[in-house]
């Protein structure tokens, strides 16, 4: 049996995109998905491809000729895809990570299992990433920085260098951890926050919606020149 042969953990959104990854810009092959029994909803089958009980899929998909991918969100900060990630290692299943082929991952750069690595995401050198670690596109991590188990950072967001992070954090977009601060675990860090000082285990921060302008868009375009740009 191929070693490139996988099992994808999950029917929803993320999955949608990691099975285009895998499909289109990888070795593997997707021979089956998997979820929890509770989310089949009497169906067979999920782009094409078997959809199988997870209680089950070791009697139709077994360890010793499968590998499995689990492509979940961050849902619970990330501890629903830790949670999985550690059922299936306990029924035997090795863990692929996914880097795509143009992210321009540093020879040099350590990442656990069942990480996710989309293209145009830009790592220095001398970068660690744990288990079960997403980065998307346009993230920014710097030089000697450690990025713990179970984190996720989204599009835009900038982890500066010789910056410690610890497990289940979330960085949502344009989020920016300064130099060598040490994030704590099962952080929030919202969009456009700057942190700039070492933070507790389980904090938040959130940076302010921007608030609408006082003219409406119509009005706006009369007192301005941006039709004329």
């Amino acid at each position: 049996m191929s070693h490139n042969k996988i099992i994808l953990f999950g029917n929803g959104k993320i999955a949608d995109v990691l099975f285009y990854y895998l499909k289109n810009h990888s070795e593997y092959e997707v021979v089956a998905i998997t979820v929890d029994r509770y989310f089949i909803n009497n169906s067979k089958s999920w782009n094409g491809l078997p959809l199988i009980p997870f209680d089950q899929i070791q009697s139709e998909f077994p360890c010793i000729d499968y590998k499995m991918f689990i492509a979940l969100g961050y849902q619970d900060l990330n501890r629903l895809r830790e949670s999985k990630f550690i059922e299936a290692k306990k029924k035997g299943y090795e863990l692929i990570s996914y880097v795509h082929p143009d992210a321009g991952l540093p020879l040099d750069c350590k990442f656990g299992e069942n990480c996710f690595v989309m293209q145009n995401s830009l790592i220095h050198p001398k970068v660690t990433l744990g288990n079960n670690v997403f980065v998307w596109s346009g993230a920014m991590i710097g030089h000697h920085s450690n990025i713990g188990d179970h984190c996720w950072l989204t599009s835009g967001c900038n982890v500066s260098g010789v910056v410690t992070m610890g497990k289940n954090c979330f960085l949502a977009v344009n989020s920016t951890i300064a130099h060598t601060v040490q994030v704590g675990n099962n952080c929030f860090i919202g969009a456009n926050t700057l942190v700039t000082k070492c933070t507790d285990d389980d904090e938040v921060y959130l940076a302010e919606s921007t608030k609408p302008f006082r003219l409406n868009s119509n009005q706006f375009l009369r007192m301005s020149n941006f039709s004329d740009l």
